[in-house]
């Protein structure tokens, strides 16, 4: 036989002569025999041990699952300076926050009471210096936040979408932030950082406006309710100080909030700096040779010589700045920009039947030509609307004049 050639041994077929009326019964040498009809030994016994081994293992990982979300409820990273505030998970009725010691939560067993059964203790031998971005996303319970004197950074994406937050309080012996009216500044007040995204709520409290339905929640009034003018004015306006430079990357998200006056020394708006507030309608700029502190509006007389949209010397706009702003109709861009940011106006036209409502045209302080050699311009910065089965910008106004108040 060559190398190359192979033996194959094929095996014979193993047949079992099994009569018909014993095809289901019938027993292999060697196997357990079919328990076909038949029942098992201890089968009830069994079926009471398996359930209870289920239900164990169900409790044991429910009760993991649980200690370890209740152990998580604050994380930090240790930075050069402290310890950073990274991640904080409420246990769902943690309504203050404070960001000044790192703090663990510590649960009273013998305490059945979800809402009372926790202690928060804080080891004042290691402290909070920054908030790192989306430490807070989407909470929806805290309502007050209380930052350190130690605090030397937070993150503008710290307090993110955090919809029952009503007022950000800061140490006054802290040397970088402060507070106006429970809204977050720079020290110096050149920036305006986070006006929480429930601060209305506060507002509404503050001046006599809160009235709440049977479930808790707030009423929002009705241009038909008689103090509906003084609650836009209390409640829905708000002034940015004169000492403002900078409106800080989502500082107005999900506002609240009807008219806006910005000083005309603002020099930029930052990303997402007025996103998507349903209500806003009027961007005011107002010039004044007094300082002006107070955020609550009283009357345009106090603020000096007032005019529509945005101020002169505002260089910066940023990347979706007054997206989703639908209720505006009027946009003036002074000659003094240099950067429009891409989707800056966003979605603030829509159309209704054929006509067009909404930020339906931008009136530009400058020529086409000035315009389009000076300013940076970003994708899709104007809005578009549908246009027969394509998308068409909303038209720009050059060397236009800007409106009278």
């Amino acid at each position: 036989m060559s190398k190359k050639e192979k033996k194959i041994q094929v095996e014979e077929p193993i047949h079992l002569d099994i009569p018909d009326d014993e095809i289901w019964t019938y027993q292999v040498e060697g196997l357990a025999a079919p328990h076909i009809n038949k029942p098992y030994k201890h089968y009830g016994l069994k079926k009471v041990i398996f359930a209870l081994v289920i239900i164990v293992a169900v409790s044991l990982s429910v009760y993991f699952s649980v200690r370890t979300v209740q152990k998580d409820t604050y994380e930090y990273e240790q930075t050069q300076t402290g310890y950073e505030l990274s991640k904080f998970s409420n246990t769902g009725y943690i309504t203050e926050l404070n960001i000044d010691y790192v703090s663990r939560v510590e649960y009273d067993k013998e305490n059945p009471d979800v809402e009372t059964n926790f202690n928060i203790i804080k080891d004042e031998t290691k402290k909070v210096t920054s908030v790192g971005a989306y430490a807070l996303n989407c909470d929806e319970k805290v309502k007050v936040i209380n930052i350190g004197a130690e605090v030397t950074h937070v993150d503008p994406k710290a307090f993110y979408s955090c919809w029952a937050l009503r007022q950000i309080e800061v140490d006054e012996n802290n040397p970088n932030y402060c507070d106006v009216d429970g809204v977050l500044f720079n020290k110096d007040k050149t920036e305006i950082i986070c006006r929480p995204c429930d601060h209305d709520t506060y507002l509404a409290e503050k001046y006599g406006h809160a009235k709440y339905d049977e479930n808790g929640f707030r009423i929002e009034p009705t241009e038909e309710d008689a103090n509906y003018e003084q609650y836009v004015k209390d409640v829905l306006t708000y002034v940015v100080p004169s000492s403002v430079e900078t409106v800080g990357e989502l500082c107005f998200n999900y506002a609240n909030m009807k008219n806006v006056y910005v000083p005309e020394g603002l020099k930029t708006i930052e990303t997402l700096g007025f996103f998507e507030i349903p209500l806003l309608e009027n961007v005011y700029s107002y010039k004044t040779d007094t300082e002006v502190t107070d955020t609550h509006f009283t009357t345009e007389e106090e603020l000096g010589e007032v005019y529509v949209s945005l101020p002169e010397g505002l260089e910066y706009i940023g990347s979706d700045a007054f997206s989703y702003n639908q209720a505006m109709t009027y946009v003036f861009i002074p000659e003094s920009v240099t950067h429009i940011g891409h989707h800056a106006f966003w979605d603030t036209v829509y159309k209704e039947g054929d006509e067009l409502k909404g930020v339906s045209k931008i009136n530009i302080a400058v020529s086409e030509e000035s315009f389009d050699s000076n300013v940076k311009t970003g994708d899709n910065w104007r809005p578009q609307y549908d246009y027969l089965l394509f998308k068409k910008n909303i038209d720009v106004v050059y060397d236009s004049k800007r409106i009278e108040n």
